[in-house]
């Protein structure tokens, strides 16, 4: 059901690679779909948006009036909700909230001996697109998760885009759209849900930056309309891994394992501890919960193409396993997490101590569930304010610092040939 290696082994590290090793966005066929849409939609605005919604998910819409979600409505939906649902939705926005204030990011300045001041201005981005899915499941805390940060951040205007097929509206999503300020919202999903967020229709306004995680049609637009908007990642599937001392009670590692491989069949789930007896331990959970669990088949998938459990020589090397794979969710259900932080250098979101489960980062710990997948932990960061953020440099030279700056920048200038730079320089050197 599940790969079981070694660290040991003569061949682990090409085990590890191929079990690894995923191309979200690599399909020719894909890339051709995606692209004939997103020109379909720059030629045709409304009427091809409308088309491929009714064609794609199954509903016989008209117009854009049609599909087309107003506040008003979006509180309907959150009053709505009963008293447990609206407590548990406001709680995790305010923890979400509250955790991203601590992100704002403010302009400074400072001044030279001479007068001259240098310094950064920090502005909010004026429009942004908020994709949500809404094929296998509906996602409420990815709005929160997207759309509160961006608010935080001071954007002034939030659209959202949420596929509903067979005209099916989650009215949790919707009304998780009222609490963190959606402007407004639009029933389309894919690709070209994405084109018109980066182009614009006669109805969708474009916007300056998409965010927010799908299918791979959605990371293909997403990556091909890069540089008309900005984007905020390529997400690949669903990751988590463990790193256990064996301590920690198997069925609760079990279940970790689940929530995230029951996301999609692409999910990846894996598990790295020292303890030969415990990892059976675990593999036997696994076997005896999996049967209670409604979405059993995708979990079953997931662990079967892409889950392990891996022996390691010691806890010093699954940490050293877990830098080479760099996941999206890591958690160190240890006995001091806190000591074994150091060791960590990638990873999107570290979940620290036995009690700390993944699954109250995805809703309501306060940090953002948005990470990289696939790896990139490497090199990127969660989503955050920082991410609905610019930032313009700030140059004011006084007069002083014109005359030892002018010489300096007309020197590098003649040595680069280049004369209007020099002369542009020489100019104001008294």
């Amino acid at each position: 059901m599940i790969t079981k290696l070694s660290s040991a082994q003569s061949d682990f590290q090409d085990n590890l690679s191929k079990l690894l090793s995923w191309e979200s966005v690599s399909n020719n066929n894909v890339a051709k779909t995606v692209d004939d849409i997103i020109a379909n939609i720059r030629t045709h605005g409304d009427k091809a948006l409308v088309d491929y919604t009714n064609q794609f998910d199954r509903m016989s819409a008209r117009n854009m009036g049609e599909l087309t979600i107003k506040v008003s409505t979006l509180k309907e939906a959150f009053d709505t909700l009963d008293d447990k649902q609206k407590t548990a939705l406001k709680t995790a926005a305010d923890r979400v909230n509250n955790y991203h204030q601590k992100q704002k990011q403010v302009t400074w300045t400072y001044t030279e001996d001479d007068g001259t001041m240098l310094g950064q201005k920090i502005t909010p981005l004026d429009r942004v697109g908020l994709y949500v899915p809404g094929g296998k499941a509906a996602y409420p805390s990815s709005v929160l998760m997207n759309a509160i940060p961006a608010k935080v951040a001071g954007v002034e205007e939030l659209i959202m885009v949420v596929p509903t097929p067979d005209g099916i509206v989650n009215q949790l999503v919707l009304a998780a759209a009222y609490i963190s300020g959606v402007d407004t919202v639009f029933t389309v999903g894919g690709a070209q849900a994405v084109a018109a967020l980066a182009y614009g229709t006669q109805t969708i306004p474009k916007v300056d930056k998409i965010v927010g995680p799908g299918n791979i049609y959605v990371a293909t637009a997403k990556r091909v309309v890069f540089g008309q908007v900005g984007i905020d990642m390529i997400a690949g599937p669903s990751e988590i891994l463990i790193i256990c001392d064996g301590k920690t009670n198997p069925d609760w590692i079990a279940m970790d394992l689940f929530s995230q491989a029951e996301h999609d069949e692409d999910a990846q789930s894996i598990l790295l501890c020292p303890d030969a007896d415990f990892i059976d331990q675990v593999q036997a959970s696994i076997a005896k919960l999996l049967p209670t669990m409604a979405r059993k088949a995708i979990i079953a998938t997931a662990l079967k193409d892409r889950g392990a459990l891996i022996l390691t020589k010691d806890m010093d090397e699954a940490v050293e396993i877990s830098n080479q794979i760099a996941p999206e969710h890591l958690e160190l259900s240890v006995e001091d997490p806190q000591g074994m932080l150091d060791g960590i250098k990638h990873a999107g979101a570290i979940f620290m101590g036995r009690h700390t489960c993944e699954s109250l980062g995805d809703y309501c710990a306060g940090p953002n569930h948005v990470l990289p997948t696939s790896g990139t932990a490497r090199f990127s960061s969660p989503l955050g304010v920082y991410d609905f953020q610019k930032k313009s440099s700030l140059i004011m030279v006084s007069d002083e610092g014109a005359n030892v700056l002018g010489e300096i920048a007309a020197t590098l200038a003649d040595g680069e040939g280049l004369q209007a730079h020099a002369q542009s320089a020489r100019y104001r050197i008294k």
